[in-house]
């Protein structure tokens, strides 16, 4: 009996072991932009955020870590990049400085403004590989402060083309696709981040889901996570029209995807919450209601393993 079960042992610890040396993603924020709380709300929730630091939230951003190669890639460099690239040290135990590459998403300033942390006011690191799409590409190296980060080469842009597949290393690629949004300097791309036969899909921001050509319920069914804009629950959240801001409602995208079975709905995950989002307030009733129709809420540090 003991000699069976030190075989079981062995067996587990070996298991475990190539389990761990997986690549895996990482998620570095879940909010909107500007973060949550935002900088001059004075909502019920946001003045209890300023006072308690635990009800706050960094901007959306996600990791890629191949614990193998240890090789780390962030997607989207948001305004809170230094706390999350402390995080990623301390969840991957590698202490170094060591960015294998940054994937963005597009011009909006939660999405790329971190970039200024690679500069010499910062890191001054030596040409971080920084993948982007033309319009992207082409903002950063004619506008400053960002063609400074170009010219004395603190970052190398490596172009990237709607659908085209970019191998990371033998196991990992990274496939970038359009989306629809309000593209006034750039283009927005989702990302399709596989690893081997499996793949997960990254839409922090879209509008409707309507003016896509693509279906979100087959994007759903081809994936095995999909961590998609969750900006804001309802009509109505905030002040503004929101017409001038036309994310796919969380309760939307729910009614999109009703007909989908349970086992597809599990792997829908929500990010990039707006501080007004009832879910990253902590609403026990409506995270409760989405849990029970089969979908998900995102949080720092989650990750997901291939």
């Amino acid at each position: 009996m003991k000699k069976i079960l030190s075989i079981i042992c062995v067996i587990w610890i070996l298991s475990f072991t190539v389990f761990a040396q997986n690549p895996y993603i990482v998620v570095l924020g879940i909010g909107q932009d500007a973060g949550v709380p935002q900088m001059g709300c004075d909502s019920p929730f946001c003045r209890e955020a300023w006072k308690n630091p635990k009800l706050r939230q960094t901007v959306s951003s996600i990791a890629l870590v191949d614990p193998k190669t240890k090789e780390r890639w962030i997607f989207d460099t948001t305004p809170d990049l230094p706390e999350q690239f402390q995080l990623l040290k301390t969840i991957t135990g590698d202490s170094s400085n060591n960015i294998a590459g940054i994937f963005l998403t597009h011009a909006h300033i939660g999405h790329y403004t971190g970039l200024m942390y690679l500069g010499r006011e910062s890191m001054n690191t030596k040409e971080t590989r920084v993948y982007a799409m033309p319009r992207m590409k082409e903002m950063l190296e004619k506008n400053a402060p960002w063609s400074q980060l170009v010219g004395i080469k603190n970052i190398a842009l490596q172009p990237l083309q709607n659908k085209e597949i970019t191998k990371l290393n033998e196991n990992i690629s990274v496939q970038p696709f359009l989306v629809p949004h309000r593209d006034e300097f750039s283009e927005t791309v989702g990302y399709r981040i596989s690893v081997g036969a499996k793949s997960l899909v990254f839409i922090p921001d879209i509008d409707k889901w309507q003016k896509w050509s693509e279906k979100l319920d087959e994007i759903v069914k081809s994936s095995d996570y999909v961590l998609i804009d969750g900006t804001f629950y309802a009509d109505g959240e905030i002040s503004r029209p929101m017409s001038e801001v036309p994310h796919p409602f969380v309760s939307e995208t729910v009614d999109l995807l009703k007909d989908l079975p349970l086992k597809e709905k599990n792997k829908v995950y929500f990010i990039h919450f707006n501080h007004s989002n009832p879910l990253v307030q902590g609403n026990k009733q409506k995270i409760t209601e989405l849990k029970k129709k089969g979908f998900n809420i995102t949080f720092q540090g989650q990750k997901f393993n291939f």
